[in-house]
């Protein structure tokens, strides 16, 4: 969802990059964020209580990102590019989709609604559906259960470096858009193809004949 289909990762980055700044942590603020891309809300927190230690004023920071982000949303939550195209391909094909996301439940209704395209989707699977989040393949794999299908019959488009080590540990067949963060040689390696942007995956499945 975020940073695949919705253009939020910049605005979560963003905000907590503020958020760290405004509080003092400026030093390594900018690379902890770029490491978290991908990574659920406790995943993220861990790693802040690593780098900082145990006085560190989580709740504060809680705070200050969510007013940052609330802030900047105001504006309006954008779509990628060709997320539209991707959708209404799919919908044609009467192909069944998912939403696997690091998020909430609470943040995917609300971020899907506000981008438009809540009603797309019948299946969502967020952090709250499962112990273990991405790179946990577990989401992935309730998903592909609900869905109906083995793993190995589902395609899954993911932008981030944990997001594909999640998809491919489940045997989905992975195909990544980098938004923020670049794949590394690791994550190529684990995908069937990298590609620009959404528009590019509509393409590619057409030329496999997935549609």
């Amino acid at each position: 969802m975020d940073g695949t289909l919705l253009d939020t990762e910049k605005i979560y980055f963003d905000s907590l990059v503020a958020a760290l700044d405004a509080a003092g942590y400026v030093d390594d603020s900018v690379a902890l964020c770029h490491a978290m891309v991908g990574l659920p809300g406790p995943a993220c927190e861990a790693m802040l209580l690593e780098r900082y230690g145990k006085g560190f004023p989580l709740a504060d920071i809680n705070r200050a990102f969510l007013l940052n982000r609330d802030r900047l949303m105001e504006a309006g939550l954008p779509l990628k590019s060709g997320t539209i195209e991707l959708l209404d391909a799919l919908a044609t094909a009467n192909c069944p989709t998912a939403i696997v996301t690091s998020s909430s439940r609470r943040n995917a209704e609300r971020h899907l609604s506000l981008a438009g395209i809540r009603a797309r989707f019948g299946t969502i699977l967020t952090l709250d559906d499962v112990t273990h989040g991405k790179p946990s393949p577990d989401l992935y794999l309730l998903a592909a259960s609900r869905l109906g299908f083995a793993p190995k019959l589902c395609v899954a488009v993911e932008d981030s470096n944990h997001g594909v080590a999640a998809s491919h540990a489940a045997g989905a067949i992975t195909i990544m858009v980098p938004d923020m963060a670049l794949p590394t040689e690791e994550t190529r390696a684990k995908c069937a193809a990298v590609l620009p942007d959404l528009n590019a995956v509509v393409t590619m499945l057409y030329e496999r004949g997935a549609l």
